[in-house]
């Protein structure tokens, strides 16, 4: 692993949990961790307001970042939680003169409302993604001010939740809700003028980074300066603009070629970046962060690294865990789930169905390890007759972007996936899905040019422009999986497409999911899925729960069980071995790294620990892939 100039704040306050600053690639030298016990009281009818609860105590405590339905949270109730309520009262520190109180929220789900002192700061809706609230109108340094939080969460809405079930038990691949705050809160000191955010993109051809730092307001007489420094801390570029002109300055940070080194897999080299905003001779502010040199491109169906093919050995993520549900119950617990996956052989991971805290994607920085980002859409289905049965609507763009614009700077991220399995089927009119999967598709081209967006991941690719396509599949028999996915060879894909439909009532229907496949790098974005767990695994006690109807309710897996751990490795030995050696394969994504409750398919269990002889799954996968020994 790279070691990193000093960046990130050292963590001192161990006695509160997740102290870590929760944004390492945007830190500045005042911020407080907020995390730790919170004034709470859960609204199930969702009445609090009417009833005075923004006025009166609140009935309870809970432990902050971690989601009320969690044992961590000290609460664990897992039923419908309509509205919760959260309040604490903060000191701003005494010795932020001149700086702005901006109290940040990493993730509340879903519709959150934020008050300060009793007045109304900032509403946000979307449960994955970060948001903000000036406070220097309501309080600034030395004074106390009481934050008091609104989350609600209704079940029964229509609305991106990812794998959380909208009924109330665990069923299948849906799992426990998570309600309310699930991420670091913490206040920022912040510059009446300063630097909102920054976009870093490397531009490898060039030996160059573009730098934007959209600022609060111009400074008529200020300097932006950016320096980048290696490893030991020496400035190896560094570049100046004015503020007096331009919203967004914008410059170049070129490398000679000796101190060029690439991100890679595995090889994770990254620079230091400090930015610096001056009026005059006064620093106004500055912000410390990284970057990397690396390059994602497409050639015909390759998708290259650096210029090369490197073969994907991806595997899904869900990001969950049995005491946190969403939230991490450490940093640790972070950098494990990435060192797990690299031991059993993969190089990466489709983060599935959920916005992973940032801090996941600075470890994934740190060790090279690829990531798709991915939104986490789930919730929309069912919501008319076929054809017109998904009704994603314009908050899932917003979302998105907000997604976005968090983590673009992070060399790890290599594609973007906005919508996953929007099983909709194509006719002759174009529907809500269309559009927001087109909306979504264009704003990340537009937010990053730099990357590759595949519009859905498996089942309806609806954007005929759409950068690469994939399909899913739980074909279990390595036999049939090499007969299933042999099209590709002659531009022929194995493509998702409904087992039924007969005549589906709509004008010109199709039997098809998505438009067809235009010669564009292609892989398998899930496969495997391999149903075991040896504690359950007895002929009598899958009888026993079959016969009550509870087999895959209570363990679920896809296909048949295998019998054994030894029929599990010829399993995925054989189907994994399809994919290897397919030279047209650029990748897949195995699912998945864990069990996630009654879903009995990961590599390892819920808690962990290891279910299978992990070097063996690690040889299985290292061998050489045919798409790398491609010499066209």
């Amino acid at each position: 692993m790279m070691t990193l100039p000093a960046f990130d704040p050292p963590v001192t306050a161990t006695d509160i949990p997740r102290p870590e600053h929760p944004r390492p690639q945007f830190v500045r030298d005042h911020w407080l961790n907020l995390n730790g016990t919170w004034d709470f009281e859960i609204d199930r009818s969702d009445s609090g307001l009417d009833r005075g609860l923004l006025e009166r105590a609140l009935s309870g405590t809970i432990t902050v970042p971690f989601a009320p339905e969690s044992g961590l949270s000290g609460i664990g109730d897992t039923d419908f939680l309509d509205a919760v309520w959260y309040r604490r009262t903060v000191k701003i520190p005494a010795d932020w003169t001149g700086l702005r109180p901006v109290l940040h929220f990493g993730a509340v789900d879903y519709d959150a409302t934020v008050w300060a002192n009793g007045i109304e700061v900032v509403r946000h809706r979307g449960g994955f993604t970060p948001f903000e609230a000036d406070l220097s109108a309501v309080a600034g340094p030395g004074d106390d001010v009481e934050i008091t939080v609104r989350a609600r969460d209704l079940h029964h809405q229509v609305q991106a939740r990812g794998k959380q079930a909208t009924w109330f038990a665990n069923t299948h691949c849906q799992y426990t809700r998570t309600t309310g705050i699930w991420q670091t809160v913490w206040l920022e000191g912040v510059p009446p003028v300063a630097v909102t955010r920054v976009q870093i993109t490397p531009n490898l051809a060039a030996r160059s980074f573009a730098v934007t730092a959209p600022l609060t307001a111009n400074l008529p007489n200020g300097v932006l300066t950016v320096r980048l420094t290696d490893n030991a801390g020496t400035t190896v570029a560094e570049s100046s603009v004015s503020t007096a002109y331009d919203l967004a300055p914008a410059l170049v940070l070129s490398l000679a070629e000796a101190d060029v080194r690439l991100w890679d897999v595995g090889d994770p080299q990254l620079y230091g970046v400090e930015i610096s905003l001056r009026s005059g001779d006064t620093e106004v502010d500055r912000i410390r962060s990284y970057t990397a040199l690396r390059s994602v491109s497409i050639d015909g169906n390759s998708f290259r690294l650096n210029g090369r093919r490197v073969f994907q050995r991806l595997v899904l993520d869900q990001g969950y865990w049995p005491e946190s549900l969403m939230t991490a119950p450490s940093d640790q617990a972070l950098i494990d789930d990435i060192e797990l996956s690299l031991a059993a052989g993969f190089n990466g991971a489709r983060l599935h169905q959920k916005v992973f805290e940032e801090r996941f994607l600075y470890h994934a920085d740190t060790r090279g390890y690829l990531v798709w980002a991915e939104f986490g859409d789930w919730g929309v289905s069912g919501q008319g007759p076929m054809g017109e049965n998904q009704k994603p609507d314009a908050s899932f763009v917003s979302q998105w972007l907000e997604a976005v614009r968090r983590d673009v700077n992070h060399p790890s991220i290599v594609g973007w996936c906005p919508l996953n399995e929007t099983h909709q089927v194509m006719h002759d009119r174009v529907t809500v899905l269309d559009d927001v999967t087109r909306a979504m598709f264009l704003a990340t081209k537009l937010a990053d040019p730099s990357r590759p967006v595949i519009d859905a991941s498996g089942y309806s690719h609806r954007v005929l422009e759409t950068d690469v396509y994939d399909s899913h599949s739980y074909e279990q028999s390595p036999e049939a999986f090499r007969a299933e996915q042999a099209g590709l060879s002659v531009g022929k894909p194995y493509l998702n497409r409904p087992d039924t439909l007969g005549e589906i009532g709509l004008p010109h229907g199709k039997t098809e999911y998505s438009l067809p496949y235009a010669g564009q790098p292609f892989f398998i974005s899930e496969y495997g899925g391999i149903w075991w767990n040896e504690q359950e695994a007895s002929e009598a006690e899958r009888a026993e729960r079959a016969a009550v109807g509870s087999d895959q309710a209570d363990s679920w897996g896809y296909g048949d069980r295998v019998r054994s751990e030894e029929e599990f490795y010829v399993r995925f030995e054989g189907l994994t071995n399809v994919l290897l050696d397919d030279p047209n394969m650029f990748g897949y994504c195995y699912t998945q790294l864990t069990d996630v409750f009654q879903e009995k398919n990961g590599v390892y269990d819920f808690k962990r620990g290891e279910k299978f002889d992990v070097e063996r799954l690690r040889r299985i996968q290292q061998r050489p892939a045919a798409y790398e020994e491609r010499t066209d």
